[in-house]
């Protein structure tokens, strides 16, 4: 069981909370929960970073024949459930730093998506001399999403400590000035040249084009050559789903608040009959905004694979239409693969998808006597989903360190290679040939 659709609660208590935890799970910790055969280790590694903080209680040796093992007990709320559990930390500190964090409800941690959250936090004030409560958000649940946007989660986060008012300032401080912005042109009357000059939201290239742009500057590169990045995958992912994303956020803020603005403000002086014979284009302006976000999210990431192509001088086509299918990458060309007696190895399709879930399978009607990749920097694939796309004869092109991370289901599964492999074995061992100088 976890937590879903329950985003005003988790606000809650995330508000009567001094201090946060974020720690995003790994397949240990986690497995335990659906059989046996996946281990023992019913409950959580806490790493050393949180164990010694002042997050959980204090540590001790209880047991001076054992003066390796520390531990403690403290009581814990389960969200979820409203249960209060006695849970054990103990940390044998012979066998490594983290601490296991044990007594939790087992029901919670069962078929978890991949990369799903434990969020917990200290509350200000006990509720019945309890001072921790735990939540488990399966990353398949938008509330991960959105725990996400509100902490600024990058794609490299693994764990972490928050003061929940410190994590929003920044946030905060965004949305005063848009507020002072938005409020001087109520008074000046300037309204419509402000609405005028967020009408339109940044095209998706030039979005990509800025990202990457700040990527190669913070980097000191010059292009995004999959030759000379180290690790190509994990730039695209730091590309797309934290520069590009940030610079999209403020962009959107902008846009949707003077659209509401500009709706609540038609009908005069009068803002109640303004809101309600509105509110029809209120509804049309926030379905708009979650709608723009999913494909918008798609598009960059199809627009950075084609940056490391290119900068990589690498043939390809994109969105070629060949059958009533229109791949969005072919290797090198379409030309080529429609040639009637090239080999296996003469043409490849390349898919981009940003997340999987089913849509994967979309993939598997792009066969056209070749090989067929599929890249993606989703953290959150079942190994079922991979093996199946294994029967189809998919491989997965996915970030270097989400291949190797403890938190996916990528490490040993065969038809798994990462950007680096793609780019150092698929292409430049396999199909010199696709590379243009």
């Amino acid at each position: 069981m976890t937590f879903a659709n329950q985003w005003n609660d988790i606000q809650q208590w995330l508000g009567k909370s001094r201090q946060l935890l974020i720690k995003k799970l790994s397949r240990n910790d986690c497995g335990w929960a659906d059989g046996a055969e996946n281990g023992h280790q019913n409950g959580v590694y806490i790493p050393r970073l949180i164990r010694e903080s002042d997050f959980f209680p204090q540590l001790k040796n209880v047991n001076l024949k054992k003066p390796h093992i520390f531990e403690t007990q403290l009581k814990t709320l389960w969200l979820a459930t409203g249960e209060v559990k006695t849970s054990n930390l103990k940390h044998y500190s012979n066998k490594g730093p983290e601490m296991h964090f044990t007594g939790v409800p087992k029901d919670e941690f069962a078929g978890l998506t991949p990369a799903s959250l434990l969020v917990g936090g200290v509350l200000r004030e006990p509720i019945d001399d309890v001072f921790h409560w735990f939540v488990v958000i399966d990353s398949a649940f938008e509330e991960v999403e959105l725990i996400e946007a509100m902490f600024d989660l990058g794609a490299d986060f693994h764990y972490g400590l928050f003061n929940p008012s410190d994590a929003l300032k920044v946030q905060k401080d965004e949305t005063e000035q848009l507020i002072d912005e938005l409020s001087h042109a109520l008074k000046t009357g300037t309204l419509a040249a402000f609405i005028s000059s967020v009408s339109k939201m940044p095209a998706p290239e030039l979005l990509a084009a800025e990202a990457q742009e700040f990527f190669l500057g913070q980097n000191h590169l010059g292009d995004l050559s999959p030759y000379q990045v180290e690790n190509p995958g994990d730039a695209i992912m730091k590309i797309s789903r934290d520069i590009e994303y940030s610079l999209y956020k403020r962009a959107e803020r902008r846009f949707r608040a003077a659209e509401v603005i500009r709706i609540i403000t038609s009908g005069g002086g009068d803002i109640v009959s303004s809101v309600v014979r509105g509110f029809g284009d209120l509804d049309a302006t926030f379905l708009s905004a979650s709608q723009h976000r999913k494909s918008r999210a798609g598009r960059s990431f199809e627009q950075h694979i084609a940056r490391l192509l290119r900068d990589g001088r690498i043939a390809f086509e994109e969105q070629a239409v060949t059958g009533g299918r229109r791949p969005d990458f072919v290797l090198p060309s379409l030309v080529v693969l429609k040639t009637e007696n090239r080999t296996f190895e003469d043409a490849m399709v390349l898919s981009a998808k940003t997340t999987l879930r089913e849509r994967w399978k979309q993939v598997a009607m792009e066969k056209f006597n070749c090989a067929l990749f599929l890249a993606t920097v989703d953290d959150r694939v079942s190994a079922d989903a991979i093996d199946d796309m294994n029967r189809q004869d998919i491989h997965l092109v996915v970030p270097e360190s989400l291949k190797k991370s403890k938190e996916t289901c990528y490490k040993d599964k065969s038809n798994v290679i990462t950007f680096r492999e793609f780019f150092d074995e698929e292409i430049a061992v396999k199909r010199p040939r696709y590379r243009t100088a």
